[in-house]
């Protein structure tokens, strides 16, 4: 099985990883250089298959220009991670969930945020149930890291 996919996982999968999805499939959408044919995909550790992404998520992804609203919540099997490449978690408490659960990992297992210089928060905390501002603190954490979350790709996982 050809590990082609790039996974988010959070809690729910309703919140942080729908818009992780998101935001890294329209930047591989804008890159050329192989990277277009990775797939991209989230899920959650305690996710409810079905929900919909958070209303606030939904807003916060409207605001920049990319829509979430077909998202509909899933739960990580470990068939998701055999065809991953990477899984990118929100919190340590992620990693250390995959780590007890699964029986096998992919090659690449961090923290969406583990691709920043030192020095910064690597922690992505949960908006659930926050007000809109919070969720667009979550987003924007995101973002700042797809730059650097591209080239980790290229050198790590494309060679």
């Amino acid at each position: 099985m050809e590990r082609d996919t790039i996974i988010f996982v959070c809690t729910g999968n309703t919140c942080r990883s729908p818009m992780a999805e998101a935001l890294l499939r329209a930047a591989l959408k804008k890159r050329a250089g192989g990277l277009e044919k990775l797939k991209v995909a989230s899920h959650g550790l305690a996710a409810h298959p079905g929900d919909a992404a958070s209303t606030n998520s939904v807003k916060a992804m409207q605001r920049i220009g990319l829509d979430i609203r077909e998202h509909r919540s899933r739960a990580l099997t470990q068939e998701d991670l055999d065809r991953s490449c990477a899984v990118f978690g929100m919190t340590p408490g992620h990693l250390d969930a995959l780590e007890q659960r699964f029986e096998s990992l992919p090659p690449h297992v961090l923290l969406l945020r583990d691709v920043l210089p030192e020095g910064v928060s690597r922690e992505i905390p949960d908006p659930f149930g926050g007000n809109y501002r919070v969720y667009e603190e979550s987003r924007d954490s995101m973002i700042e890291a797809i730059p650097q979350m591209l080239e980790f790709i290229k050198k790590n996982i494309l060679t």
